[in-house]
């Protein structure tokens, strides 16, 4: 398959602006094609992968990307999909979220060889633009009108959009005239809520640019779950790429627990896998499901691509130590990843009589129920069961001088710090 086809199999495209075109421009040879994200916050999520990814397929296929970071859009906000105006942010929160996203992407893209890909911030030439320029050079050409027929902007007016997210979609349009005009660049992707802000663009270039100027749109699909629920959301909410906020165990865990349902669908969105490796691994889910091998090649691809090799080996090991509840050979690093959500207790005084632990720190209601459960051999120390009544936990039951972990059952886990 060619690069079109083979993102037709996988489900990637959504509308296309010229579809015989773009196929035409792409035979030719080497074509700049472009995406961007705004940097409303120092860290992007898994729902902005997709576009990205998209553009490194690209890139695969002989291409030269440009990842552009917004940072002069950033501070204007995008109405899209938005029901009331963002709070603006201060151009240096911007400025420090440009660098945190910038070097997220540095881990998707190739910035080496033939086509290498290309990093740019539209504060460098949106941010120092007076007024009068923007109004006489660009504004004209977009009636407002237009403007009144997107979607984005259409579906606003009943509640309200200030002037300044009006404007937002010629801003846009404005990175794309002049990544055409300075990088030779041919086509816009981003996901479908993007469409209205690159059909602008093309409005702007076709009105700028001599007669016969040719550029292109293309948007991906919103990416859904079978049950209906949002992707990317958890009940500790959004799966991020910073690891300090989402760490890579976490983010291991959330692919590997995709639905059957989902994960060839993910597979095919979010993997360099090939159509081959793919349908083997349908015919897995169809024949196996038990063995879950599509959900585990899912998350190390994911893992891997963007957290690197080290750090899908550590999710790999915290995981299979959780499973078996053997967690003696973890570090204090990995049992803070995998044990980052579980109730924590601080005990000040010293050494501590297991029993009065248990009750202290909320793990059981009762002495006789804390009794109960060590006789009965419920209760682990650092993946040991303790069976013993007159038990004290001792500095050396402290996992690098830090913390213990108490487990009560199969996977009821408590860490006690002291």
């Amino acid at each position: 398959m060619n690069l079109l086809e083979d993102l037709q199999w996988r489900g990637i495209i959504y509308q296309q602006t010229d579809e015989e075109g773009l196929k035409e421009q792409l035979a030719k040879g080497m074509t700049s094609l472009y995406c961007g994200v705004d940097p409303t916050a120092d860290s992007m999520h898994i729902g902005h992968l997709l576009p990205f990814l998209t553009l490194r397929r690209f890139q695969n296929a002989g291409h030269r990307p440009i990842v552009l970071v917004g940072g002069a859009t950033g501070l204007i906000g995008d109405p899209s999909g938005k029901s009331e105006e963002r709070k603006l942010q201060t151009l240096d929160i911007i400025g420090h979220n440009v660098k945190c996203l910038q070097a997220q992407l540095e881990r998707i893209f190739d910035f080496d060889g033939t086509n290498g890909a290309v990093m740019v911030n539209n504060y460098d030439w949106a941010g120092k633009m007076d007024i009068v320029t923007f109004l006489r050079d660009y504004g004209k050409h977009i009636g407002v009108n237009y403007m009144l027929a997107k979607d984005t902007i259409a579906n606003r007016l009943e509640t309200g959009i200030s002037f300044t997210e009006f404007t937002y979609t010629i801003l846009q349009a404005l990175d794309f005239l002049h990544l055409y005009e300075h990088n030779d660049c041919k086509l816009q992707i981003g996901g479908s809520d993007q469409w209205g802000n690159i059909t602008t663009g093309l409005e702007l270039i076709r009105k700028n640019m001599q007669e016969g100027a040719k550029a292109y749109g293309l948007t991906i699909p919103l990416v859904t779950k079978a049950d209906g629920t949002k992707f990317g959301k958890t009940e500790s909410g959004a799966v991020w790429l910073d690891p300090e906020k989402t760490t890579p165990y976490e983010f291991y865990q959330f692919w590997i627990n995709t639905a059957d349902a989902d994960v060839i669908k993910y597979l095919k969105f979010f993997t360099f896998l090939s159509k081959e490796e793919i349908e083997g691994l349908e015919k897995s889910v169809q024949e196996e499901a038990h063995l879950r091998n599509a959900q585990k090649t899912l998350a190390e691809e994911m893992t891997k691509l963007i957290h690197g090799e080290a750090a899908l080996e550590q999710a790999q090991k915290i995981t299979a130590a959780l499973f078996s509840g053997d967690i003696k050979n973890l570090t204090a690093g990995e049992i803070k990843q995998g044990f980052k959500d579980v109730p924590t207790y601080e005990h000040t005084e010293g050494e501590a009589l297991l029993v009065d632990l248990l009750v202290a720190a909320g793990i059981v209601s009762s002495k006789r129920q804390a009794r109960e459960d060590i006789t009965n051999g419920a209760v682990y120390i650092n993946g040991e069961r303790k069976q013993e009544l007159d038990y004290v936990l001792a500095a050396e039951d402290r996992i690098e001088e830090q913390f213990t972990v108490i487990r009560r059952g199969k996977k009821k886990y408590y860490l006690i710090k002291f």
